[in-house]
């Protein structure tokens, strides 16, 4: 009994019934004017052409979303497109939606009047007094057992508000909402931000990462060594490496604020020498070999092929430590070949270092290409062709 109640609690099932009486208030003004019989075609034409008008469903389905799903941002809400009419499907569904709407809002408003009037006349001649009169149904008689009858009119009453409201909102979803065109391009968007989010991730993986590792590593062998100058020198390093590391935190934030905001302030592979000083800085010992036009590979390729190479050597700093690492960076054709080796420290398991990794591999794969990662013989290698194209 309590759940049969429940839709009455809340002011959604009012404001649907109420979005329903809307409907036909001008054209009930208009008969009241004139009862001839066009009065009762002309608002069916009239709505007929206003369904063609593309800010029409912009109107409509702002106010379908305010009364029909109670302010609900992320449920029915959000399947009722509040957007101007892009193609003939969309004002075809718009023009069925208005006479739909039209109609049905005629045939509950006429019932409820009814069975309001219904339940008065029942109320009344139960108590013994006079009928109200307007009802089509004619209660004859004074008897008690009307007030039975009243009852089950109200209860009639509460089921024809309750389910026209849950009857209209189910066609609105269906007649305003979104088409197959903008339900694919909403999906292309939640896609790229997805992907946007997954790439700033890598990009603060990537840059932080690589920045704490190059200042522990420097960090530790100054201790270590005990010497003014090296102490210096490692200082420095970790300066110059925090600096990049905050200004590619704040292009991120930058990012993350401004969606519009470009990205061309991301490193590339002309920005490389920087990682390799960096890493030398640290004590490894890089012996770099670049071939070919490396300043015109296309820009997403040089970016993503700048955070493998970085995140190849800060692997071999955090994992491996002040090793000779062999750098090789090849533009042939129309592939960018990567390659990074450094022996495998004594006792090392060889297995695959962390999500770091996984990070070069989707990089690759995202862009066509296909990286390797792992032991070779001695040495541990990553090697990554990503297409120019």
């Amino acid at each position: 009994m309590v759940r049969m109640l429940r839709p009455f609690t809340r002011a959604v099932t009012y404001t649907r019934w109420l979005h329903l009486s809307m409907a036909i208030v001008w054209p009930s003004l208009w008969l009241f004017i004139d009862e001839a019989w066009w009065t009762v075609v002309t608002p069916t034409v009239l709505l007929g052409l206003a369904g063609l008008v593309p800010a029409m469903r912009v109107v409509e389905g702002f106010q379908a979303r305010l009364l029909l799903t109670g302010h609900r941002d992320g449920d029915e809400s959000a399947e009722i497109v509040v957007a101007p009419s892009a193609t003939w499907g969309d004002r075809g569904r718009l023009v069925v939606w208005l006479q739909t709407r039209l109609f049905l809002g005629a045939l509950v408003s006429h019932l409820t009047v009814q069975l309001l009037l219904l339940t008065v006349d029942l109320v009344s001649t139960a108590l013994g007094g006079e009928r109200v009169g307007g009802a089509w149904l004619v209660v004859r008689g004074d008897h008690w057992w009307h007030a039975l009858l009243a009852s089950l009119s109200l209860a009639l009453l509460a089921a024809i508000v309750a389910g026209s409201g849950h009857l209209i909102t189910a066609i609105a979803l269906r007649l305003l909402g979104p088409s197959p065109a903008e339900r694919l391009a909403g999906l292309e968007e939640r896609t790229e931000q997805l992907l946007e989010r997954t790439r700033i991730a890598r990009e603060l993986h990537d840059s932080i990462g690589h920045a704490l590792t190059v200042a522990v590593v420097q960090a530790g062998a100054a201790r270590a060594a005990g010497d003014p100058a090296f102490t210096d020198r490692a200082l420095g390093a970790i300066e110059e490496t925090g600096r990049a590391a905050l200004e590619d935190l704040e292009r991120v934030l930058g990012v993350l604020r401004e969606s519009g905001r470009p990205v061309s302030g991301r490193p590339t592979l002309a920005d490389a020498d920087r990682l390799l000083e960096s890493a030398r800085a640290s004590g490894a010992k890089v012996d770099a070999e670049v071939t070919g036009p490396v300043e015109t590979v296309p820009g997403p390729v040089s970016r993503e092929g700048y955070r493998i190479l970085q995140e190849s050597l800060t692997n071999v700093l955090r994992h491996a430590g002040a090793v000779p690492v062999r750098v090789r960076v090849q533009v042939a054709g129309d592939t960018l070949v990567l390659a990074i080796r450094n022996p495998l420290p004594a006792g090392a398991p060889g297995s695959a270092r962390g999500s770091g990794l996984r990070g070069i591999r989707e990089r690759a794969a995202l862009l066509g290409g296909l990286a390797r990662t792992g032991p070779d013989g001695g040495d541990w290698q990553v090697h990554a062709e990503l297409p120019l194209s």
